[in-house]
């Protein structure tokens, strides 16, 4: 078991210092220090980085990155993986284009149910896929990548909706703000707020992590670990398919290509966030804060006037630390179990 499934097991209050370190321990701190620190340098450089409409903009490009990277920490901790959610918000996105275009008056809550049931069912032939022919899931879904993104070759053609097809109240989703931030932003919050509070609350989110750290083991505790995976997957699914519904509001046009390519900048944002890639650990909170701190690396990038194919660069070395600082965090937890044994003995 690794640190983080040691805390979400511990039972009793525990004391202020136990608290304060818990807290210094966290994944999410030297994301959220980096992020902070990024954020003053660039406004150092640009002062206009953090007016209202750099900030705006920042959390507009940040938002579709954020939902993907919360419902893909699902499936990684369960050690698991979904190469095919930028397919998914491809094919929804399409379907929402498709659905304002053919049906004037729509109700826009009619096609957000669509989008998302439509991701739920795309998560859900992963999910079979995986749990019911065992096969890794890397495997499965670089398949139903392509598989996906063939179908929206196919349905789309040369088609594209723009802006203009779609109701203004739709499109103002992205535009209106509250308290400043844009609507599809307080969205993505709470829709993180309320995956954070599964996985910490409820025992099926524990059994996640449970299956993370060591399947067998899982297995021996009467955990249900093809439930459980396949909730991960049709959960992530449908997250996908909320951000595809929000990703039309979000830009001018949907066709043939949306989507393409997210998958791995959700997965690094996962892994820059703290999720560990083999499974067991990591938050969706942390997973937010990866997203928020690779859009916010383009963002300033620009703002900086730096070439912006550093980017890619900057996003693998951040990959590389984040997955050193988990090996080192993994020898060093096991060092103390070591240790707590021998001192027992």
């Amino acid at each position: 078991m690794t640190a983080v499934d040691e805390s979400t097991t511990q039972r009793g209050p525990a004391s202020a210092p136990s608290r304060l370190g818990g807290l210094l321990r966290a994944r999410e701190l030297p994301v959220l220090i980096a992020l902070v620190a990024l954020v003053l340098l660039t406004y150092l450089a640009n002062p206009l980085f953090l007016s209202p409409q750099g900030v705006k903009d920042l959390l507009l490009n940040a938002t579709i990155m954020i939902i993907l990277a919360a419902g893909q920490t699902l499936v990684i901790v369960t050690r698991n993986i979904d190469l095919s959610v930028g397919s998914i918000l491809g094919l929804v996105a399409f379907m929402t284009g498709t659905l304002f275009a053919n049906s004037p008056g729509i109700p826009i809550w009619v096609v957000l149910l669509a989008g998302v049931a439509f991701g739920a069912v795309l998560g859900a032939v992963n999910g079979l896929l995986v749990t019911l022919a065992g096969v890794p899931a890397l495997v499965i879904t670089l398949g139903t990548l392509y598989i996906y993104r063939g179908l929206n070759n196919w349905w789309a053609g040369g088609t594209q909706y723009f802006a203009d097809d779609r109701p203004d109240a739709f499109g103002a989703l992205a535009v209106d703000t509250i308290l400043g931030f844009p609507i599809i932003t307080l969205i993505a919050i709470v829709a993180v707020a309320a995956l954070a509070v599964y996985l910490a609350g409820a025992r099926s989110g524990r059994d996640l992590y449970a299956i993370g750290s060591d399947p067998s083991a899982a297995v021996l505790f009467g955990i249900k670990v093809n439930r459980r995976v396949l909730f991960a997957f049709v959960a992530n699914g449908l997250l996908a398919g909320l951000a595809g519904v929000l990703y039309a509001a979000r830009f001018n046009s949907v066709g043939a290509t949306t989507g393409t390519g997210m998958e791995l900048n959700v997965v690094a944002a996962a892994v820059v966030g703290g999720v560990a890639i083999f499974g067991g650990s990591g938050s969706v909170v942390g997973a937010a804060l990866g997203a928020l701190l690779l859009t916010t690396i383009t963002s300033a990038l620009t703002a900086i006037r730096v070439d912006k194919f550093w980017q890619q660069a900057i996003v693998g070395a951040l990959i590389i630390v984040a997955i050193l600082i988990d090996r080192i965090a993994a020898l060093r937890t096991a060092r103390r179990l070591r240790l707590s044994e021998a001192r027992d003995d």
